[in-house]
């Protein structure tokens, strides 16, 4: 059997590994139009800041060792630019030589990737404006900042890479602007989480402009609706689209933002042609719809499920739940799931838990505060996504979490998983436990909460009471308006102080506090609810908007 592969990195080098490793007599080539065959594509914005020194690092694989290991035919700088189906064979054009050839198939794997979009910003020299995907692009910009005077450069989408990137070129001392046309970054998280991430960037020295659209780039200058911002340098990370050329042209079936589509086995609607990686369309696991999700664990468990069908296993893959996660400085960001915009897009009834525990033990040196938010279905209490912030094992808990959708756990079961403890990694309550509780006591009606996006509505009323159980001390150092103080530890003593008739929503650091004081109040007669996120959710996300607010009109701060 003779198995075509276009394209190599995650998707098709591991389905030609994997063919190998099931098929030992198979003839397998491998098409890379780039130079490199299979390398590190997460790892490239830190060569650009110099965390890893040597390119040679970021090269998994090249065309020598798939030989000598694999003996696998790997050809790069070829690219394909024609299927044909009836002849089963691709035309191939050879830039070394520059001669056009046909290679016949008899399974065929489209492992294209995607593309990333460039919107028509340039007037004049584009010299300074890059994309960054592949080695190429990376070589490119490292030569560009090695070899020029950069002082200033702008990170148009706040995405993966253009946050990675603005890390790793800050990282090198230049003065640099992140702009966003939505009014968060990160679309992988909610504006509640990803308050922690812009203030922890401009903290670092970092300038962010949300809500903002570029308008172009001319005379090294960023030309927006509200300001224009000098750049030395620009890199454009406002998403990327499957590459599709070759299927389009062939007639494969496509679907969603024009994905190749493929069954669960990672057929197209050719039986001989197959694809994978960034190029398809695959499921939502949580929603179960159609989606395109570009992620290197997915592509590579793809390139494999399409390499055990295409040596008679049969394997198909599961679907999407994008877990991800991303270092910025010393903060880690990690999701899996779907996110409270794409719940409210799908019409899907939810519910959320939002809390600030403790990396590990309190008492073992170096713990740090993470923020923890699970969301899960309103009447089934099925978990559909988690999103966490902080500065250790926030991806451990994702993880667990991620599991556990996988598993099919309801979120109220989180407090029953037995997790490995020990004071300097964690609490003999976890985190994903200590969520657990509070969600089986919202089932149980011993709490019931109230967000950061009702605190406008209820500082109008007089027919209620907002109280912040914090001591005097930090109360005076900042609260929320409207909200008056009785510390929990005075709470029993006076409760009389409060009006009965009104219910009470209640208010503290992390969220344990007013939680308590919440079971004082309900089993002394008082309607009570407790703020999920404590006042650190509430004043990161407070300050966040007014500065948010302030650089879109009048000038951005650092």
């Amino acid at each position: 059997m003779k198995i075509v592969i276009v394209g190599g990195v995650a998707g098709g080098a591991t389905a030609a590994a994997r063919i190998r490793r099931l098929d030992e007599n198979a003839e397998i080539i491998i098409f890379e139009r780039s130079g490199y065959v299979s390398y590190a594509n997460c790892g490239l914005p830190y060569y650009i800041g110099g965390e890893i020194s040597d390119k040679e690092d970021l090269f998994l694989q090249t065309p020598e060792g798939f030989w000598s290991r694999f003996k696998i035919d790997v050809r790069t700088l070829h690219e394909v630019t024609k299927i044909n189906r009836k002849r089963k064979t691709v035309t191939v054009l050879d830039k070394n030589a520059g001669n056009v050839f046909e290679e016949s198939y008899d399974k065929l794997i489209l492992s294209p990737g995607a593309k990333p979009v460039m919107p028509d910003f340039c007037i004049g020299d584009c010299s300074n404006i890059f994309t960054l995907r592949t080695v190429e692009d990376t070589l490119k910009i490292r030569e560009f900042t090695d070899n020029n005077p950069i002082k200033t450069a702008v990170i148009i989408g706040g995405g993966f890479i253009g946050l990675e990137m603005a890390e790793n070129l800050k990282n090198r001392s230049i003065d640099i602007t992140v702009i966003q046309k939505g009014d968060h970054l990160l679309n992988t998280v909610d504006s509640d989480i990803a308050s922690f991430v812009h203030t922890n960037l401009r903290t670092k020295g970092i300038n962010i402009l949300l809500n903002a659209n570029v308008k172009s780039i001319e005379n090294n200058m960023v030309v927006t609706d509200c300001q224009e911002i000098p750049a030395d340098m620009v890199i454009v990370s406002v998403g990327v689209s499957p590459e599709n050329t070759l299927a389009k042209d062939a007639g494969l079936a496509l679907g969603v933002k024009g994905a190749i589509a493929v069954s669960d086995n990672m057929q197209t609607s050719d039986e001989d042609i197959y694809a994978v990686g960034d190029a398809v369309e695959v499921i939502n696991f949580i929603s179960k719809g159609k989606a395109v999700i570009t992620l290197a664990g997915p592509a590579n468990k793809q390139g494999r499920i399409a390499a055990d069908n295409i040596c008679g296993i049969n394997s198909t893959y599961k679907g999407t739940q994008g877990a991800s996660v991303i270092k910025l400085f010393d903060m880690t960001v990690a999701s899996t799931g779907m996110t409270e915009t794409q719940l409210k897009l799908s019409n899907i009834a939810y519910e959320k838990v939002i809390l600030s525990p403790l990396s590990h033990a309190g008492y073992y040196p170096g713990a740090t505060v993470m923020t923890l938010k699970v969301i899960f279905e309103k009447e089934t209490y099925k978990i559909l996504g988690a999103q966490a912030v902080g500065y250790e094992g926030v991806e451990k808990r994702i993880d667990v979490i991620a599991t556990a959708i996988f598993a099919g756990l309801t979120a109220d079961k989180l407090k029953d998983l037995e997790l490995s403890y020990a004071p300097p990694y964690s609490s003999a309550k976890d985190p994903v436990n200590m969520a657990g509780f509070i969600i089986e006591n919202m089932k149980n009606g011993i709490v019931g909460q109230f967000y950061y996006e009702d605190i406008p509505l209820l500082q109008k009323r007089d027919d209620i009471t907002l109280l912040d159980t914090r001591t005097v001390y930090e109360y005076m150092r900042g609260h929320a308006e409207g909200f008056i103080n009785i510390p929990v530890d005075e709470l029993r003593e006076r409760f009389t102080e409060l009006d009965k008739s009104k219910p009470v929503y209640v208010m503290c650091q992390s969220g344990l506090r007013s939680y308590l004081a919440t079971r004082i109040l309900m089993q002394n007669g008082f309607d009570a609810y407790n703020f999920a996120g404590g006042y650190r959710l509430y004043g990161t996300m407070y300050y966040d908007e007014a500065k948010s607010k302030r650089a879109y009109d009048c000038g951005m701060e650092k």
